[in-house]
This record gives C-alpha cells, sequence and structure tokens, in this order.
C-alpha cells in the first residue's frame, strides 16, 4: 500500500462528462392544480456525474487527471469546466461543439425519495471536426500520460472512429487504455488493454449466459478473442472480480455493508487504471479495486474513496500485513481525526513491549475493550537503553513494532524517541489511556490531554525481566 501511497500517475479521462444536479426538499401537500406533490425546495447540490465520477476517483486516490470530452457553448458547459478546474483537473482538451447540450441531471429529492428526474443533454454522435480535434490533440501529448480510461455512458462522444483513433495511438505509445464499456457492441473497444463490463453487460456482449466456472471462463474467453484485449475481465457484484491472464481468477469482494451500489463500477476502473499505473500486476490491481469497492458501497451516493481509507479498511478486514499497521505521529493524526469523525472511542497505552509474552497480549486486549480503536505507543531502541540498562532491548524497535502491530487488539504502533509519550498522547487526546495497575497512587504523564485514566493489572509472573532471567537459567 506505501507504493500506492507515494504514486502520481498521470491519467487521461476520455467519455461523456455530465453534471448530477440535486434538490433538496420537502413535500407536505399535493398541488391544488394537478394531482402531484409540491415539493419545498430548501437547497440545491452539483457533482459531477458520468465520467466525472471516474475523475473524482482518480483525483481522490491521488493521481494527476486530464480530461478530453465533447460538451456544448451553453451555461451548463461553462459551469462543468468550473467544476473540474476546481478540484485541479487539465481541462485543455475539452472541445466545444456549437448546438450540442451539456448533459445535466436534475433530480427532486424529498424526504429521501427521488420524486422526479428531468435531463437537459444531446445523445446523437459527435462531429467527425469534433473526433479530429481530439486524436490530434491527443498525438502531440499521449507520451505524458501513464494510462487512459474511457468512460462510455452512451452520450454520444465516444463514437467508433474517436475509440479506435484513441486505441490505436496509445498502442504506439505503449500506454494502457482501459475501457468502462456500454451497450452490447464492444467492437468499437477492439485493442484496448481491457474492458470492466459487468456480468449483465459480458453476457449481453457474448450472448452467453453466465451460470457456473465453465461459461465463466467461456465469457472470459470470448471477450478477450473477439476484443483483442490485454487481460480479460467481468465484475460480478457480490461475487468480486473475474480476470483472464493465463488463466481464469476470481477475486471475491470483500464489502461488509451496502448501502448505495452508485457509481461502483467507476470506482472500480478508476482503481484498477491507478494500480496498473503504480507498476501493480493485474492480480494487485483486482485484489485493490475490491477493497476500493468495498468501502463505496457502504457510503450513500455517488462516492469516492482515499489510498488511508482503503487501507483502514483492509485492516479492519484482517487482510494486512503488520506493517499497514505501524504509523509516524503524521500518519496517526490524521487517521485519528478521521475515527473520531466517524464516532469511534480512541484508547492508548505505551511502553516497550521487548520480549512480548501472554501477559503483554492479556494488557493489551483488556485495554481494547475500553474503546473502539488501540493505539500502542512503542519505546525507541535508545529510550528502551535509558530506561531499563544498556543490554536492553532484546529486540530492535522494528521487529518489537511488527510483533505488535500483528495482534488482533491492537490496531496501530506508534514508535517515539522520548523517554515519555507525552509529545503523543498530547497529538492524540484520547478518550482513555491505559496503564499498568503498578500505577496506582502514582502521576501517570498525559492524562491532562486524556478523557480518562484505566489502570490494568499485570498477569503475576509474566514480564520480559522473568522471561529473560530463564533463558539465563536465573529463574524456574
Amino acid at each position: 500500500m506505501n507504493v500506492l501511497k507515494e504514486a502520481q500517475p498521470n491519467i487521461l479521462v476520455v467519455g461523456d462528462l455530465m453534471i448530477d444536479h440535486y434538490l433538496w426538499g420537502s413535500c407536505e401537500r399535493i398541488s391544488p392544480e394537478a394531482p402531484v406533490q409540491v415539493v419545498d425546495i430548501a437547497k440545491e447540490t452539483t457533482v459531477l456525474g458520468g465520467a466525472g465520477n471516474v475523475i473524482n476517483n482518480l483525483k481522490a486516490l491521488g493521481a494527476n487527471v486530464s480530461v478530453s470530452s465533447v460538451i456544448g457553448d451553453d451555461d451548463n458547459g461553462k459551469e462543468l469546466l468550473c467544476m473540474l478546474q476546481t478540484i485541479g483537473v487539465d481541462t485543455q482538451n475539452i472541445i466545444t461543439q456549437n448546438e450540442r447540450k451539456t448533459s445535466k441531471k436534475s433530480r427532486v429529492i424529498a424526504v429521501s425519495q427521488q420524486i422526479l428526474r428531468y435531463d437537459k443533454e444531446s445523445k446523437n454522435n459527435i462531429t467527425d471536426t469534433s473526433v479530429s480535434k481530439i486524436l490530434e490533440a491527443l498525438s502531440s501529448t499521449i507520451n505524458s500520460y501513464n494510462m487512459l480510461i474511457l468512460s462510455d455512458y452512451g452520450k454520444g462522444v465516444l463514437t467508433d472512429a474517436l475509440c479506435q483513433g484513441i486505441i490505436s495511438l496509445a498502442k504506439s505509445a505503449d500506454v494502457k487504455v482501459l475501457v468502462d464499456p456500454k451497450g452490447s457492441d464492444f467492437s468499437k473497444y477492439r485493442g484496448a488493454y481491457l474492458l470492466t463490463p459487468n456480468k449483465k453487460e459480458a453476457i449481453l456482449a457474448t450472448n452467453i449466459e453466465i451460470n457456473d466456472e465453465k461459461t465463466l471462463k467461456e465469457v472470459l474467453l470470448k471477450l478477450k478473442s473477439e476484443c483483442d484485449l490485454g487481460i480479460s475481465l467481468i465484475t460480478l457484484s457480490e461475487d468480486g472480480i473475474a480476470t483472464l491472464d493465463n488463466e481464469v481468477e476470481v477475486f471475491p469482494t470483500v464489502a461488509k455493508e451496502v448501502f448505495d451500489v452508485t457509481g461502483a463500477g467507476d470506482t472500480v476502473i478508476a482503481s484498477i487504471a491507478f494500480a496498473l499505473s503504480a507498476g501493480k500486476s493485474i492480480q494487485e490491481s483486482a485484489a485493490f479495486a475490491n477493497l476500493a469497492a468495498g468501502v463505496v458501497v457502504g457510503k450513500i451516493g455517488s462516492a469516492t474513496v482515499n489510498i488511508e481509507e482503503i487501507e483502514e479498511y483492509e485492516a479492519s478486514l484482517h487482510k494486512s500485513t503488520s506493517d499497514a499497521h505501524i504509523k509516524s505521529f503524521k500518519d496517526i493524526e490524521a487517521l485519528v481525526k478521521r475515527y473520531r469523525d466517524n464516532g469511534k472511542k480512541v484508547v492508548f497505552t505505551n511502553g516497550c513491549f521487548d520480549i512480548l509474552h501472554v501477559g503483554h497480549v492479556k494488557y493489551l486486549q483488556i485495554a481494547k475493550s475500553f474503546g473502539d480503536i488501540l493505539i500502542v505507543g512503542l519505546n525507541s531502541d535508545a529510550s528502551v537503553s535509558r530506561l531499563k540498562g544498556p543490554t536492553r532491548p532484546v529486540n530492535i524497535a522494528e521487529d518489537r513494532a511488527y510483533l505488535l502491530a500483528a495482534l488482533e487488539a491492537v490496531d496501530f504502533v506508534v514508535p517515539f524517541s522520548e523517554d515519555t509519550p507525552i509529545d503523543l498522547i498530547k497529538l492524540i487526546k484520547p478518550e482513555t489511556l491505559v496503564k499498568g495497575g503498578d500505577y496506582e497512587g502514582k502521576e501517570v504523564v498525559g492524562t491532562e490531554f486524556a478523557g480518562e485514566l484505566k489502570l490494568v493489572d499485570f498477569v503475576d509472573g509474566k514480564s520480559t525481566t522473568k522471561t529473560i532471567e530463564k533463558i539465563q537459567g536465573k529463574s524456574c
């Protein structure tokens, strides 16, 4: 995950841009003019829709995003350009075409229910002139991109000529093209690296019903052959993602709760493109996309996800390595804020944890029971030596941190170099500070920054010192 956190690939999105417009209000009466509801509008909101949701997902992951599309010379087009530029997207390759209507979908919402939707848009194919302008611009910039995404919503931007022109240019520059397809005829995407159809779309495109592993493989093989793909891929909703490279592999879904699947397909293609651009394999990219989708379906509406949320989600599924749970001061500050914003209670304790033993584990399990997130401050090697003597620690800080982070009770480990964790406690401001029972009647560092102090008795006869003595034959 660290590689992905540092990645900033340049990705071009080409496709149908639109504005999703929401009118929020309440409904308390029926119109006297007609048997329809009267909605008293309280607020209006607008977000990027269509290919714009792919762009939002890429930006949230940390990509540098450019966009190429065709919009109308109208107020909606001007608004859309402003929305893209506000989030730092390169819009210089967006073409304005006279007499074309920029897509805007308006939804009237009352008491959390959609009452009505009305659309303003053009759905006819863009002109040959617009196609030529996009290809001409791309021919001079293609080498600056790590990946291209074609996001097809069937509104006329991704014509056969434009798709084939883009794929040809990308192949000549050795740049992969990923496609979120539309319709039942995928021939216009021939030569792309991969497509991301859902199960229903794949069935319609191949005329093969998917009902077992055999038919799934048949569909994947047919798509790969007929569309000349590098990788064949199908999203299977609650069953995950299936890919065919040398063999069929299915990556199960990892969603814990599903509130809304809106935009999940946009998240999948954005996540796969981002991971591939960072040098990940298709297997790693599909697994990453599954995690990203697992986060967004737990949100309401067309949502996005960032690397930190995916990392936290992976940790909550106990699928991550210990490294993912070892954090710096900067990392833990952002994490604590996010958890607290979500109503989570943070617990903090600290120690040397030199030779991990059952006493440590039971202590940490009790500490975790006081809240939702347990953060363990870990003394550095130098501070352990100052506190315990020159022969300690037995295990170096990296090893101690890794073992602690592997415990189910421990959410995060934060190493610190000072003799006390006062700065770390001040930064975290835990709801509960936990220390050993031997601190009864003593002053505990950091209590002024914590909501409460809990003392936990140690397990009799279990300590690092006694373990060392037993190893050295000084005790039995």
